[in-house]
């Protein structure tokens, strides 16, 4: 043990072999090609139209610190849900915002509850801050809210998370089981909901769960703008919250910690819904013509409502994703979820997916063909 760990919190032990993984010109260097991620579930359709220009324009004041209130950012979120800006938490991405979360509610020995597998971000913040976290493992893939309820009650949890839809399986949640999860969660539990791929999901099935917080629910909604707005080089995500919640949010955040350049994007792509509702059309068209592609193949995608697809693929997914790498396509391995074969794609346009679609068929059958 190195002499810094006696000066960190024991639950960081265990994080110490965290790698951020080679840059794209390490990997482009490795496979003698141009490489695409599709592992990272980031937008890979050209910007919103507007966007670069607003970006450009910041340019003459960057000298400037940003608009500490960010009220004009605050003011367009909230006409986009429907609510007040008192609610809204502007934040610098909301991984900022998770570890803002976790710093104002937990306190050593304080007990959380993490379906399993979900985002790896939640556990890791949480343990950061000495809490006792206890996963929840998902139900035939999807969140399993009856037994995180059940959970949640039985170690008198402080704080629970919840990604929706769901990453990495990319299902929802129905609103039934929504309101009977948040009925049964023991009156001291905060719920941090997590819809950083909700602007994915059909309208008819998205869940509108700034309503709740409204009503008094005890949660937090987090949203970001990396995933259907395109921005996530930027930066840029924001909480929905109870105004006096949100107040201390505020205060534990860091200040001037959402730049500029950001809050001009953000700001072009809320005043253009209608571009956002194309875009979110040409994602599920793209999914839908991964799905049948993947299917026509013989794999197995699970149902999914956001820009990711999960595949059972029936051999080796480490193997499987180190060889259409070969072709410079970066796909999720399903094993570092504790997903044995499967891989996470993004969903991009059609070429690319019929692109990778064929890669994977190609790399499945070699492995069938060896016995991997």
């Amino acid at each position: 043990m190195s002499e810094w760990a006696n000066f960190v919190r024991p639950a960081l032990h265990d994080l110490h072999a965290y790698n951020p993984g080679p840059s794209m010109a390490e990997l482009e260097e490795r496979y003698g090609r141009a490489v695409v991620r599709l592992n990272r579930n980031e937008d890979l359709f050209p910007p919103l139209a507007g966007v670069r220009e607003a970006v450009e324009a910041e340019l003459s004041n960057l000298w400037m610190y940003p608009e500490e209130s960010y009220s004009e950012f605050r003011g367009d979120v909230a006409e986009w849900l429907g609510t007040t800006a008192g609610r809204i938490v502007p934040a610098h991405g909301t991984q900022a915002l998770i570890g803002t979360l976790a710093g104002l509610f937990l306190d050593p020995g304080d007990a959380v509850v993490v379906p399993l597998p979900t985002y790896g971000l939640y556990a890791q913040v949480s343990a950061t801050r000495g809490a006792n976290v206890h996963r929840v493992p998902l139900r035939d893939l999807r969140v399993d809210l009856e037994a995180v309820a059940a959970t949640a009650t039985r170690v008198h949890a402080k704080v629970v998370w919840i990604c929706d839809p769901n990453n990495p399986t990319g299902a929802i949640t129905g609103a039934d089981e929504w309101r009977a999860f948040l009925d049964a969660l023991p009156d001291e539990c905060v719920v941090i909901a997590d819809e950083a791929y909700g602007d994915y999901v059909d309208p008819a099935y998205r869940l509108h769960r700034e309503r709740s917080v409204e009503a008094g629910r005890r949660l937090v909604v987090l949203h970001t703008l990396s995933k259907l707005f395109g921005i996530a080089g930027l930066r840029l995500g924001y909480a929905v919250a109870d105004p006096e919640l949100a107040r201390y949010l505020d205060v534990m955040q860091e200040p001037f910690n959402v730049n500029r350049a950001a809050l001009a994007a953000g700001r072009v792509c809320l005043a253009h819904p209608e571009l956002i509702e194309e875009r979110r059309l040409r994602v599920a068209e793209a999914r839908d013509v991964l799905c049948e592609r993947l299917r026509s193949a013989g794999l197995d995608p699970r149902p999914s409502q956001a820009n990711f697809v999960l595949v059972d693929t029936g051999v080796d997914d480490a193997a499987l994703a180190q060889a259409v790498a070969e072709e410079g396509l970066l796909v999720r391995a399903g094993g570092e979820y504790g997903l044995d074969g499967y891989v996470r794609i993004t969903v991009g346009p059609v070429p690319l997916m019929e692109r990778v679609s064929e890669a994977i068929d190609r790399a499945r059958s070699s492995l069938l063909q060896d016995g991997g």
